[in-house]
């Protein structure tokens, strides 16, 4: 197929006044560079996906440089935006080429319509990952992916979405066992070799926080005469994992008192005094604050309390026998509304 010569480039300062001037959507091409800066991918994964799929430029310009028009890019988001939420590169490719994409506009693009949940298969071996190096989640579930994607976007409301779909779809223990704590380890992985990853972290753990307290409920008439209380080691700042706990007790009628991270031992001791609760529930993530002393020094109260404490860092500690270690949420759960209801 022949294609008509162009016309020679206006001189002395001369504007064509023919109709490609006139359409303001000319003036909004994009090369490769720019459209991976924008979406937060490698221009190699721009490339994959338009040798693969068909996602390319509709443009060449001379010298057969790429040039994405806004069409292309709508499309791009789509496709971008459905992989976030779980779908396959070639369910996520498939949709963005039918999905009604807007006419393109002289200014700025429109958020493109909400994507669907999609179901299917797991991400491609090798796929590109939004927002720079991958995380390695070998058997991950397709949420738990599609979660990791999100956060290494920087996507939050991506994440929060994945998140309230599985707690309300599968619940809190089995959100929190096959879709956060595979990505928890991946992130904890990913930073221990590459010191990468911090603030991508910080978003996780937001947006799981905020998730879990969404679902946790208000027990006004709670089952046990005396609370529960959550709380870390003195001075442990890993939190996160009282969260899922806390919301399935709630769940289950069950009152707690949550004290957070950081707490000094005093005010732990102090919190036991006047709480009076029936059980405790310290979290340590780190040995060094796997402490049998910090368990020893809490006061006695009149009423007996059951001790229980969990994480990581009591793997390799020495736990004390009047306390009752505690290792996945479900039996975590089982084992304190036994003790206390």
């Amino acid at each position: 197929m022949t294609h008509p010569e162009k016309p020679a480039a206006p001189t002395g300062g001369e504007r064509e006044t023919g109709a490609a001037e006139e359409d303001p959507v000319t003036e909004l091409l994009l090369s490769v560079a720019a459209v991976a800066r924008r979406l937060g991918v490698a221009p190699a994964t721009l490339r994959t996906w338009d040798r693969r799929y068909g996602l390319g430029p509709s443009d060449h310009t001379t010298g057969r440089h790429r040039r994405y028009a806004p069409r292309d890019i709508a499309r791009l988001e789509l496709m971008q935006r459905a992989l976030l939420r779980g779908a396959s590169s070639a369910e996520a490719a498939k949709y963005a080429l039918t999905a009604s994409v807007p006419a393109p506009r002289a200014q700025a693009p429109t958020a493109p319509a909400p994507v669907p949940v999609l179901t299917g298969g797991e991400f491609e071996a090798g796929a590109a990952v939004a927002g720079g190096r991958g995380l390695r989640m070998p058997g991950a579930s397709r949420r738990a992916r599609g979660l990791g994607r999100a956060v290494l976007a920087m996507d939050s409301a991506a994440a929060q979405q994945i998140l309230a779909d599985s707690l309300g779809e599968d619940g809190v223990v089995a959100t929190w066992d096959q879709v956060v704590r595979p990505l928890l380890g991946a992130m904890a992985a990913r930073w221990e070799h590459s010191g990468a990853g911090v603030e991508v972290s910080h978003l996780l753990n937001e947006c799981v926080l905020a998730s879990m307290i969404r679902v946790t409920p208000l027990v006004t008439t709670p089952r046990n005469h005396r609370p529960v209380l959550l709380a870390c080691m003195p001075d442990e700042r890993h939190n996160i994992p009282l969260y899922p706990l806390a919301a399935v007790l709630a769940q289950r009628g069950v009152g707690i008192r949550q004290l957070g991270a950081a707490l000094p031992a005093e005010a732990l001791r102090s919190a036991v005094r006047r709480i009076a609760p029936a059980a405790v529930v310290l979290w340590a993530q780190l040995p060094r604050y796997a402490d049998p002393g910090a368990l020893a020094a809490l006061p006695r109260t009149r009423q007996q309390v059951r001790l229980f404490v969990g994480g990581p860092g009591w793997e390799r500690g020495v736990v004390p026998p009047t306390a009752e270690r505690i290792d996945d949420l479900g039996t975590a759960v089982a084992a304190i509304e036994t003790a206390v209801c």
